[in-house]
């Protein structure tokens, strides 16, 4: 790693445009991934799939948001150390914007090839978002006040899963959900314009250096420890809310919980105290001046969570929500995780690696899932044993990934790798 021969932070503040317009960016990003889960089957049956056919058809639709996700997040992450910032901001939401609108379009006797390829380009526009944004924000924010800069931008972010949720339920018709997230995703476009690039990028933009590189991450084997530990804090996040959360119905049965819970409530609860806990541990790292120590008291308390949720034998329905609300809590550490992400690499990596890693770690789900469908029906024979224990195998490699990274608390974002 080589320093830069000048300073190009900015000292802005932390409710500066560029703040403003990643949050939102990020809010719409979050709109989108719920709304989907949620009214996916309300879309579905009014297109005439029914019966075992959702699945196979919603499962297909999830695969083909999923590859946009990760294709999106290399493609962008290269296009933005090498192109700068501001372009991926711009180009993300411009096309999940329109992939949305084309969602709510799909007609025809091809409607669901139609309905898979605007899922695919909504993953794509998807996948730059939150990365680009949380890169602009480290390099524009001085050391102090990163912390908090990044961390609104992705607890503010989270509450579009709260947005989705109320949409739909105030909304009967699907078309007008997808609409609604298009409409929002074109308002962002007139607040970018006023946006500034990073200087720390400027200083290099125009020298012999590689920029964006996505191979350099596998040729030092320093800087493939640094990439691969990034991407395993955030392994708990999508246990939690893609196995805990979005199959609550599911173990609350096995739990006998006193009322059968909807998904969609719990989403919602989790989410909005995921908020709350986002702040709280973005703040907390600012308190203690060390991202270590704050992702170390949230991966206690995600973990207590689970064990809260696992334990909850026959308790009533509104203790259960509020249980999720605990998990939604210990999630909170995301906003340190993606900070941590742009930190960890030099000015022509940056933006790579903040915005592949969240990505990854997204797209880690089915991998999570794999492996508590294999402790639950060859260890444990119990979906309760199975997910608990994937939940401590997550966590924990979270936790010895976290005790091996570095410090990047008030660390100079001005430099480069050497590639």
């Amino acid at each position: 790693m080589e320093p830069l021969s000048t300073t190009q932070a900015r000292s802005t503040s932390v409710f500066s445009l560029v703040v403003i317009v990643s949050s939102l960016g990020y809010f719409v990003d979050i709109y989108d991934l719920l709304l989907f889960t949620i009214i996916r089957i309300r879309s579905l049956s009014d297109l005439g799939i029914v019966g075992d056919a959702q699945q196979t058809v919603g499962l297909s639709l999830l695969n083909f948001q999923m590859i946009g996700l990760l294709v999106g997040g290399i493609l962008w992450g290269m296009l933005g150390d090498k192109k700068g910032r501001i372009s991926v901001l711009f180009g993300s939401i411009l096309l999940y914007s329109l992939g949305n609108i084309g969602n709510g379009l799909i007609q025809g006797p091809h409607v669901i090839f139609w309905y898979k390829f605007f899922r695919l380009i909504v993953g794509l526009g998807l996948a730059g978002e939150l990365g680009a944004g949380v890169t602009l924000v480290s390099e524009l924010l001085p050391a102090d006040k990163r912390g908090y800069g990044t961390t609104i931008v992705a607890s503010v972010g989270i509450l579009g899963a709260v947005a989705a949720y109320f949409v739909a339920q105030l909304i009967p018709s699907w078309r007008v959900c997808y609409f609604v997230g298009g409409g929002l995703g074109l308002l962002l476009l007139i607040l970018r314009v006023g946006v500034l690039e990073s200087g720390m990028y400027k200083a290099i933009q125009h020298q012999p250096i590689s920029k964006g590189n996505y191979l350099a991450f596998f040729t030092n084997t320093n800087r493939f420890l640094r990439y691969l530990t990034v991407i395993l804090l955030g392994l708990p996040a999508w246990y939690v809310v893609g196995i805990l959360i979005a199959f609550s119905d599911g173990f609350a049965k096995t739990l006998q919980i006193q009322g059968t819970p909807d998904p969609g409530k719990a989403v919602m609860i989790s989410y909005t105290i995921l908020t709350l806990g986002g702040l709280a541990c973005g703040y907390l790292s600012q308190l203690l001046k060390s991202r270590k120590k704050a992702l170390y008291v949230f991966y206690l308390i995600c973990f207590l969570a689970v064990v809260a949720y696992f334990r909850a034998y026959r308790v009533s329905l509104g203790t259960f929500y509020v249980i999720c609300g605990l998990l939604g809590l210990g999630v909170g550490f995301w906003s340190v995780f993606v900070t941590v992400a742009a930190e960890q690499f030099g000015t022509n990596l940056r933006a790579t690696a903040a915005i592949t890693a969240p990505n990854y770690a997204r797209g880690a789900l089915p991998l999570i899932t794999l492996l508590y469908h294999f402790l639950e029906n060859r260890v444990f024979h119990s979906n309760v044993g199975g997910a608990f224990w994937t939940g401590v195998i997550c966590i924990g490699i979270a936790f010895l990934s976290a005790l091996w990274l570095k410090e990047t608390y008030g660390k100079d974002l001005n430099f480069v790798e050497k590639v």
